[in-house]
């Protein structure tokens, strides 16, 4: 038994709204009629979600840039407050990378997010379109988003922004893991000595393949199997995403848990779901940062499953992650507790 076992109590408000989730399996359908159901379903929901807190469009601009990569091109979008004075560069810049298990997902997935965040905290902020699974397999993701956030420490003076204010890298279940892993990059790449992360945030991140599980910490990763049924993400499911993904499972560049030292990474925000197979991943990783003298903030969520917040975002679990998000953020950027 995890000691994180008494987390998976379901909430009561979860358990009431279970029964409309699509309980159908994407396993045998084309990658992309997913994607195409998933890109219709993640609008209506934004809409729904955050349509009314848009800022207006005279409080910011959204501008798309394409960027050569290994005979391919990807967009990025950069989004950046609009001020009085718009020649001073002085912007902290989040980088986003969205999730979808590498397969699904694209700009518009946290567009609405990213814009309010945009003028809220009046930051710069770029988000990455990474090339997908199972057409272009690992590490192309994650190269592709290693390419962008270079692109994007390039062209800082461009987006109004000074690194030096906050440059933080973010993202959510697979881009998570990817943020993680350009964490590490970051601090060891000659190119960002003079322009290193102050921050990272991971939501609900996969840290480690189930096949690569350490031998000294098996027995505190139990969720896999005590969630291994859980809606929205399963063990097949999770198994499903790395075997599309082609991964080495016992590389840090899948499974960034593995890397041989955390030390002189940036501090790092992570939220963590009860329900979860990769909760205690989560938690296990949030503690080895820390004991390598790394600053961390992590709030859970007792009783949902994984990415409950996008399906369910009006239940008070929802609330208070997208509220920890924010707090999160501040606390990297150095606004809050």
């Amino acid at each position: 038994m995890s000691q994180y076992t008494h987390l998976s109590e379901p909430d009561p408000e979860f358990a009431a709204q279970l029964n409309r989730l699509l309980q159908s399996s994407s396993a045998d359908l084309d990658i992309e009629a997913v994607r195409e159901f998933f890109n219709q379903d993640v609008s209506k929901r934004n809409e729904a979600t955050y349509g009314r807190r848009l800022p207006h469009a005279s409080e910011y601009q959204a501008q798309n840039h394409h960027l050569a990569v290994d005979g391919a091109e990807i967009t990025l979008r950069s989004y950046t407050p609009i001020r009085d004075n718009e020649e001073a560069a002085d912007l902290p810049l989040l980088y986003w990378i969205h999730g979808g298990g590498w397969q699904i997902g694209n700009l518009e997935t946290d567009d609405y997010f990213l814009r309010i965040i945009c003028v809220q905290f009046q930051i710069a902020v770029v988000n990455v379109d990474y090339r997908l699974v199972p057409e272009h397999k690992w590490p192309v993701s994650l190269n592709d988003a290693y390419a962008g956030l270079k692109w994007a420490a390039r062209n800082a003076s461009r987006l109004s922004v000074s690194l030096s204010k906050g440059f933080i890298v973010g993202g959510m279940s697979s881009g998570a893991n990817m943020a993680a892993i350009i964490a590490h990059r970051v601090r060891d790449d000659p190119f960002f000595a003079e322009r290193s992360f102050t921050g990272q945030i991971l939501c609900i991140p996969l840290v480690v393949h189930p096949d690569a599980y350490p031998e000294e910490w098996k027995d505190e990763l139990r969720s896999l199997e005590e969630h291994k049924d859980a809606p929205i993400l399963s063990k097949q499911g999770l198994y499903k995403w790395y075997e599309e993904y082609g991964v080495i499972p016992t590389d840090s560049e899948c499974s960034p848990l593995l890397y041989p030292s955390h030390k002189g990474l940036a501090p790092a925000y992570i939220q963590v779901c009860g329900l979860d197979p990769l909760r205690d991943e989560g938690f296990l990783y949030e503690r080895l940062l820390r004991d390598a003298s790394v600053k961390t903030k992590l709030d859970f969520y007792p009783g949902v499953p994984h990415g409950f917040h996008i399906v369910w975002p009006d239940i008070q679990q929802a609330v208070k992650y997208e509220h920890d998000l924010m707090a999160g953020l501040a606390w990297l950027l150095g606004r809050g507790d």
